[in-house]
């Protein structure tokens, strides 16, 4: 499959995550032993089954949601691999909530050609998508 038609499924597959269906998006993901994910509530994991299950943990934090907008900022591509830097417009009940809540994520993630089609190999989402204060990043 071709890389840009692997971006448009995981692009559905990340609304569908919204709603709470993490297996779309994981239907994406490498399921090697190097793959990683580094998302809002957790510490990074790697390897399939730790990503898999990091995955159905973030999943039932959402319900009633999708992504209304993919900001593409950058992306480098070589044959085999390829590496997307984007800020994800999200939109979701949130950890049980009855409201909707509005939020973007900051998004790095890297493709690797598996055989004939692309994987995911790495995510990294967290919500520093504005300028931050000099001192955010220190432990208080």
């Amino acid at each position: 499959m071709q890389l840009d038609e692997v971006i448009d499924q995981f692009h559905q597959a990340v609304s569908d995550f919204a709603k709470g269906d993490p297996e779309p998006a994981k239907a994406i993901f490498s399921h090697g032993g190097d793959v990683s994910l580094a998302n809002p509530w957790g510490p990074p994991v790697v390897g399939w089954e730790r990503v898999s299950e990091a995955l159905d943990s973030a999943a039932a934090r959402f319900k009633d949601g999708r992504v209304t907008a993919f900001d593409a900022l950058t992306k480098h591509v070589t044959t085999h691999l390829a590496c997307f830097l984007d800020i994800e417009h999200w939109q979701a009940k949130v950890g049980g909530g009855d409201k909707i809540s509005l939020f973007d994520l900051r998004v790095t993630s890297i493709y690797r050609l598996e055989g004939d089609t692309w994987a995911l190999v790495h995510r990294h989402a967290d919500p520093i998508a504005t300028q931050q204060a000099p001192d955010a990043v220190l432990r208080k």
